[in-house]
């Protein structure tokens, strides 16, 4: 065994008095690693659900980290005043040089603890709105929506996001507390319509659509108005008038959505009010045009006025 522990010293640099712990340690990590895929795999076959499973999954992943971290010190420091002294450098070194790591942490431990947002939800953050699909230690995930798309549908990309800037910027939650946003839909119509009964009838569209999740609104406002001072605001649908010298007149439909609903429901809105329109000579919609008029010709004969 000494030949061996030489051997490793002459060729490696390895003092013969480290070889020891560097060994246990390498056995622990080994060990710990297997383990964790055992349960991992057993998890999986387990579990059928698969949100359980992955809220699962991940704290078994951590509780092994925490778990071959402290047995893996043990083998190099022994006694309490030693595993202080280690602490207190490690925890040192690691707020100079690794800053963004445990901001990174803290931020996770801030999203667990806070449940500002969790898997499933979708939020805006810094500019990127997305659905959540995975917090992880030092970041989470999200499948971006919206960007080069003219809607809250998928992009296609997985956008990932450093956990510490839940402490830097603003989280907007679509999910949590009333799942309904405000949606606008404007609708220009020309000068020459008769737009009292184009209202009209974009009032009874709008009504028609929103009295379906009027209550769940105002049930969901209820039970927020227990945690946040949130009064019950008008939330009957509305459509408000303005002029456009560019387009016309502008009716514009107001009404509240489920947020993942937002484009479905605007194209319903847009089909019925074709339609409707349709029946109605006196009402026009209004798209840019041009007008153009003719010069007067130059006329050859100067002397033709006199």
């Amino acid at each position: 065994m000494e030949t061996i522990t030489k051997y490793v010293e002459t060729y490696t640099g390895i003092p013969e008095s480290l070889q020891g712990q560097l060994f246990k340690s390498l056995l622990i990590l080994i060990i710990v690693i297997i383990l964790h895929q055992i349960l991992k795999n057993l998890l999986y076959r387990t579990i059928q659900d698969s949100k359980t499973y992955y809220r699962v999954k991940k704290a078994l992943g951590y509780g092994f980290l925490i778990i071959g971290f402290v047995l893996i010190a043990r083998v190099w420091f022994k006694g309490i005043s030693s595993i202080t002294t280690f602490l207190g450098i490690f925890t040192a070194g690691l707020a100079i040089a690794m800053k963004d790591l445990i901001m990174n942490i803290a931020g996770w431990f801030y999203i667990i603890w806070k449940g500002s947002f969790g898997v499933g939800d979708r939020i805006e953050i810094d500019g990127t709105a997305g659905d959540v699909i995975g917090i992880q230690l030092f970041e989470f995930t999200m499948m971006e929506i919206g960007n080069w798309i003219p809607a809250d549908q998928s992009t296609g990309r997985i956008t990932y996001v450093p956990n510490y800037k839940v402490f830097k910027e603003p989280v907007f939650n679509y999910s949590r507390g009333i799942p309904f946003v405000w949606q606008e839909i404007p609708i220009y119509l020309t000068f020459e319509s008769n737009w009292k009964k184009a209202k009209a009838i974009l009032e009874d569209i709008a009504f028609k659509h929103g009295e379906t999740i009027g209550s769940q609104v105002e049930e969901s406002i209820a039970e927020m108005s227990r945690k946040f001072m949130i009064y019950n605001a008008k939330l009957e649908p509305k459509v408000y008038t303005s002029i456009n010298q560019e387009n016309g007149i502008t009716l514009t439909i107001r009404y509240m959505c489920a947020y993942r609903n937002r484009r479905d429901s605007s194209e319903i809105i847009y089909e019925e009010i074709l339609n409707k329109f349709e029946h109605h000579k006196d009402i026009e919609l209004a798209y840019p045009t041009q007008r153009v008029y003719d010069r007067p010709r130059e006329k050859e004969d100067k002397g033709y006025e006199n």
